[in-house]
């Protein structure tokens, strides 16, 4: 490579880390886009690593990528004079989804990421750098019904207004001869939808796109009106926190329940003021109904959420019932949208569940096929919330109608997008509880169902351990800890209630805390007998019992595992309490089989024994009494009760949360009341 090639390859690194800058700058706050909305490119040149000549490249931003975490990796590379040249070979608007295909022949090198159907946009705009982005000031005068003379107003000749066209290689053209009509102009509002701004510099577009962002902002501030949402509606203020969000937890599995009809959903919820503000105002019906207009806020909320049209101060029970009727009508409507516009060739209906409720008075529960799902889709309609604020505020919120919305919805690309998503790991969707899991073989179990897909809820008396176990898992998205005083049912039902709040339900619940004091009988007294059998019998117990309320009112089924021990079984020397209290949880075990049998909900043990190696009961004092129990340095307690075992392998927790995870797999979809060893062999301990 020569110094000119060099110089040229340099330029063309320096241009990819500006945009890569910019995009993050960009993309950091929600005033300006939505969570992997929007998109940016810029175009410089390189060289060829085959005809060693330059040529000219537009780098962009990459389908389904986000701008505040844009890498190299997410940026599509073309060869702009070929994107520009497929002008020749578009055959109109009914053909364009044909171009996004086009795309992958205009690739330089291995390209990259996949070409979004933006790429025309970047591409067929005479600009060096274009950003393309979904601020809620913004789209609040794209959606405003007098949005064109609006954009004249705020912003004269150096914004110019481009009335609503699907996403694809002709709204690019259309930019494109805008821009070349308006020579002054710095941008564009596009109908129903967004902003697209450009320059000659990475600079000047970013400062153009803050621009025209800040000017929609302050135009709203400066002439909104002070009740955009209509005047206050008595009874539908919030209600204090405590009580909001008393009332979320216990709605929370009824929502979810019906929210998961068509097929399971993990939620989300908020109180956020905004939420609050819109759903104690006299418009919010209407305006809920209207829907939202931008695509990327539509494709994750749905066209519109269900509303619950009772006061905030309605009992839940009588809540519960009315949100039951609405599902059924929500339900019929969404059947009937999909009927009214689909064609031969429309993809098969998704479901026509929520993926938003908004309940008065309390907030705003979201759905989703994860965690992340379930969370942007929440943060999307709190986006449409502020667009509708700022539309009315200075017009009439007039969304894009319901035959466009459908068109994207149900568009063969997007469809060809989800078909091209990975399938889901085993425990997707689910939602575990799991007791005493900031160590030893909670922990396990915990790390064993999040790696297979499950959110969980890692509960134990120390809070901060806890936090920290699953902070390892991930963030919060995947795992959160919280506190539990398992042998204290109102701890117990504050534990609960914090897991549906994060994650929207139950599915899976492993009573694993527990803890041992070795002692021969007449050394054990009345306080080492309660505290053994208040934490693993009763607190086994108490944690069945306010879950099992929690999946009987989702309908969905569920999982009850109970870590138990051979001990249950097995009769040893000088540990009666611990045994005993084994038994008990043993017991539990077939009683609910056959209780919650009914309902679905499944529940089985398991029994370990001699783990040593990363058990925080051991580490507590009791790896050392056993030890001396059976004449044996502690160190080498777990190579000896390997020894005595059939299979003559040591246990670790991990053998335990394999267990776990497989009795909650589909593949034991009909077992339940079972108790399974994992013990390596324990003869005396066979179940008979």
């Amino acid at each position: 490579m020569n110094a000119q090639q060099t110089a040229a390859q340099q330029t063309a690194q320096d241009t990819v880390a500006d945009l890569i800058a910019r995009s993050h700058r960009l993309g950091a706050d929600p005033k300006n886009t939505n969570y992997a909305g929007g998109n940016t490119s810029a175009q410089g040149r390189a060289t060829d690593p085959v005809t060693s000549e330059s040529v000219e490249l537009l780098w962009v931003k990459g389908s389904g990528g986000d701008l505040g975490t844009l890498t190299e990796k997410g940026l599509a590379a073309l060869r702009l004079d070929r994107v520009r040249a497929l002008t020749g070979v578009y055959r109109g608007v009914e053909h364009e989804d044909e171009m996004v295909a086009a795309f992958d022949y205009c690739l330089h090198g291995k390209g990259g990421a996949a070409p979004s159907i933006d790429t025309a946009m970047h591409g067929l705009v005479d600009a060096a750098h274009v950003d393309h982005l979904h601020p809620d000031s913004g789209i609040a005068v794209a959606t405003a019904a007098d949005g064109e003379a609006l954009t004249q107003e705020i912003f004269g000749g150096k914004v110019v207004w481009v009335p609503w066209r699907r996403p694809g290689f002709q709204l690019g053209l259309d930019i494109a001869a805008i821009k070349e009509a308006n020579p002054g102009a710095i941008g564009c509002i596009l109908g129903g939808h967004g902003i697209t701004a450009w320059g000659a510099t990475s600079e000047e577009s970013e400062q153009n796109s803050l621009w025209i962002i800040r000017t929609a902002e302050q135009y709203i501030d400066e002439h909104g009106r002070s009740e955009p949402f209509g005047p206050a509606l008595d009874g539908y203020e919030a209600l204090p926190e405590a009580q909001r969000r008393e009332k979320a937890a216990a709605l929370a599995p009824v929502v979810r329940g019906l929210a998961s009809q068509d097929r399971p959903q993990v939620g989300h919820f908020t109180d956020d003021p905004r939420v609050l503000e819109f759903l104690a105002a006299a418009e919010h019906p209407r305006l809920a109904a209207l829907g939202t207009s931008c695509p990327d806020h539509f494709l994750r909320t749905k066209v519109k959420p269900l509303v619950l049209d009772l006061p905030a101060g309605a009992p839940a029970e009588e809540c519960t019932t009315r949100l039951e009727e609405l599902h059924e009508a929500y339900r019929a409507d969404y059947q009937a949208y999909y009927d009214r516009h689909a064609g031969p060739d429309s993809p098969a209906i998704r479901g026509a569940d929520p993926a938003i409720v908004l309940v008065p008075g309390v907030g705003m529960f979201s759905f989703g096929k994860d965690k992340q799902t379930a969370r942007v889709a929440g943060e999307f309609y709190l986006n449409a919330i502020n667009v509708m604020r700022g539309a009315e505020s200075i017009s009439r919120y007039a969304p894009i109608d319901e035959a466009e919305k459908f068109r994207i919805e149900y568009w063969a690309l997007e469809e060809a997008k989800l078909q091209r998503m990975p399938a889901p790991k085993p425990l997707a969707t689910r939602i575990a509880l799991v007791t005493g899991a900031a160590s030893g073989i909670g922990r396990a179990i915990a790390t064993r169902l999040a790696a297979e897909g499950a959110c969980v809820v890692i509960a134990d008396l120390d809070l901060e351990k806890a936090r920290a176990a699953a902070a390892e898992l991930g963030g919060t998205d995947v795992a959160v800890g919280v506190a539990v005083d398992v042998a204290d049912e109102a701890a117990v039902q504050a534990a609960i209630a914090d897991a549906v709040l994060a994650f929207g339900g139950l599915d899976l619940v492993v009573n694993n805390a527990g803890l041992s004091l070795s002692k021969p009988l007449l050394e054990t007294t009345e306080a080492d007998w309660d505290l053994q059998h208040d934490v693993m019998a009763k607190g086994s117990f108490l944690v069945s019992k306010n879950a099992a309320r929690v999946l009987i009112a989702q309908e969905l089924g569920g999982d009850i595992v109970y870590i138990s021990s051979k001990n249950s079984i097995f009769a040893g020397p000088n540990n009666l309490a611990y045994s005993a209290t084994k038994a008990d949880q043993a017991h539990q075990v077939r009683l609910l089989a056959a209780e919650l049998g009914e309902h679905g909900v499944k529940v089985n043990g398991i029994n370990p024994d001699g783990v040593v190696r990363g058990s925080g009961i051991f580490a507590g004092g009791w790896g050392a009494k056993r030890a001396a129990v059976y004449g044996v340095p502690e160190e080498e307690l777990g190579a000896y009760y390997a020894q005595r075992t059939l299979l003559k392998r040591e246990v670790l927790p991990e053998n335990v949360a394999n267990a776990v995870f497989a009795l909650c797999t589909a593949d034991f979809s009909h077992t339940t009341g079972l108790h399974v060893p994992v013990d390596a062999g324990v003869a005396a301990a066979f179940l008979r």
